[in-house]
């Protein structure tokens, strides 16, 4: 199973009155996360755009452990762990760089639709490209 790896250093934007970062930004790292494993397979988002594709979020969750704060580095760990005919799912690890402590994970479940917004088939040559991310071939 491929992973990509991207490093984020939390902004004061990032965070709520009590100096931790606020909750629903961790969402916002899982996107930043799913966008460039995509980009690493050579699958950027705004190549599914063209194909009238889009991968809407239909479910998610997350679990923290840790808080962050301004001026924290983390890494986003992505990896796609499942893929259907209509659907696929990513897993994410969130941790702190200085001392690689689990911050939160979670994951994401996403349906294939057209422009639309009607769910379809992945394509056949997006799910080949798509497939052997999850199995780790090349």
């Amino acid at each position: 199973m491929k992973k990509n790896l991207t490093s984020y250093r939390i902004i004061y934007g990032d965070t709520d009155q009590m100096g931790v970062v606020y909750y629903a930004n961790y969402l916002k790292w899982f996107e930043i996360g799913r966008t460039e494993l995509l980009r690493q397979i050579g699958v950027p988002y705004a190549s599914i755009e063209e194909k009238g594709l889009r991968f809407p979020v239909t479910e998610v969750s997350c679990r923290y452990f840790r808080s962050s704060r301004y001026d924290d580095v983390i890494t986003i760990e992505t990896a796609l762990t499942s893929l259907g005919r209509v659907t696929l799912t990513f897993s994410y690890r969130l941790l702190r760089k200085e001392d690689g402590a689990l911050i939160a994970s979670g994951w994401t479940k996403h349906a294939c639709v057209d422009e639309k917004g009607e769910v379809t088939k992945i394509p056949p040559d997006l799910e080949a490209t798509l497939k052997a991310s999850v199995s780790g071939k090349e």
